[in-house]
């Protein structure tokens, strides 16, 4: 479900079939941020690109975590779940991703991980309040200006996606339904999971 009419998976043709034909080798289905941009799939080819060069400066764990704390702050249900289901899958128990979601200072993470989250999250609500003692602070817990750049780089294009499929209405997908209970509930601070299962259906065969 959105607020503007997205280009059904089995009407979708050229440049919109071959987005949704990469989404659904990743993911199984089609997933709702995939629709919101089938107007201009030119559009997410840019973003991907970013998002490529971004992240390959972080490691995975880091990148997540940065990226779950800047969709804390924007309040982002879609992509709380979405990474917060990374993390889950790869770094933490149900347990440590719900005190994390909640609120990371209580949680069991390094001093460093703790003020890089702080620092995208003020990135995100409030760049302008950004001061150098900020930046400080991540160089004081051994982080490069090299790295705190890509933390501030993987936070402010998280308001782009962030913020463009909120815009749109675009719904977690149902597939995120399947959560801890407890998670889930940290993890969709904003729009609520979709309850329609049957919006994910794969990519039909080429004829």
């Amino acid at each position: 479900m959105a607020f503007i009419r997205t280009i059904p998976v089995e009407e979708a043709a050229g440049d919109v079939r071959a987005m949704y034909e990469r989404t659904q080798a990743a993911l199984g289905y089609v997933p709702n941020y995939a629709k919101a941009f089938s107007h201009r799939p030119d559009v997410m080819t840019g973003w991907s690109g970013l998002l490529a060069s971004i992240r390959g400066h972080l490691d995975a764990r880091r990148y997540e975590l940065v990226t779950l704390a800047a969709a804390r702050a924007l309040r982002s249900s879609y992509c709380m779940l979405a990474h917060g289901s990374v993390l889950l899958g790869k770094f933490y128990s149900a347990d440590q991703m719900t005190a994390i979601a909640g609120d990371p200072p209580t949680a069991e993470l390094a001093p460093a991980d703790v003020a890089m989250m702080a620092f995208a999250e003020k990135v995100a609500r409030d760049a302008g309040a950004i001061t150098e003692a900020d930046v400080r602070a991540l160089r004081e817990h051994g982080l490069t200006d090299a790295e705190v750049f890509d933390i501030a780089a993987t936070a402010a294009a998280r308001c782009f996606f962030s913020k463009l499929l909120d815009a749109l209405g675009a719904e977690p997908d149902a597939a995120y339904d399947g959560l801890d209970d407890g998670l889930k509930r940290r993890l969709t601070p904003g729009r609520p999971i979709s309850r329609n299962a049957a919006e994910h259906i794969p990519v039909p065969p080429s004829r």
